[in-house]
């Protein structure tokens, strides 16, 4: 995603792999499916950074740019190092999520709102913790 190289509708396109009237965007919105759409601008895709900010407690105003994006949002809180580790796995989680909300409106026909899909992330990334770190104590209430 960060190198522009995911296979949207957009570049399937442009590529003759499916038609040009294929590939406006799989949430209904009516604009052209590129990357930065589908991650940043898209009303039903993009609202889940917000709910994520809010989620882990801190403000910003996003950019339509995804490498601006990234860097934003993982050194948002400064120069710790363990924080920006938690940001930017936070960010690639949470850009996953899409990613499968994606596909699964596109080839399964189902849909999650955001909530479920912040729902999503934080089940996830909990998961992930645990795994990684088998002292780690939060259960899903604290999380």
């Amino acid at each position: 995603m960060l190198r522009d190289r995911l296979p949207t509708k957009s570049k399937l396109a442009t590529r003759g792999v499916i038609s040009t009237e294929a590939h406006l965007c799989v949430a209904g919105c009516g604009h052209v499916k590129d990357v930065q759409h589908l991650f940043l601008s898209c009303s039903v895709f993009a609202s889940l950074w917000s709910l994520l900010r809010a989620w882990i407690g801190f403000d910003g105003v996003d950019t339509q740019v995804i490498l601006d994006h990234f860097y934003q949002f993982i050194y948002y809180t400064g120069v710790l190092k363990a924080r920006q580790n938690f940001l930017q796995f936070i960010w690639l989680m949470c850009s996953w999520i899409l990613w499968n909300e994606r596909n699964n409106r596109l080839f399964k026909n189902q849909e999650c709102t955001s909530y479920q899909l912040l729902e999503k992330v934080k089940y996830y990334s909990l998961r992930w913790r645990k795994a990684k770190q088998t002292t780690f104590v939060l259960g899903t209430h604290l999380w």
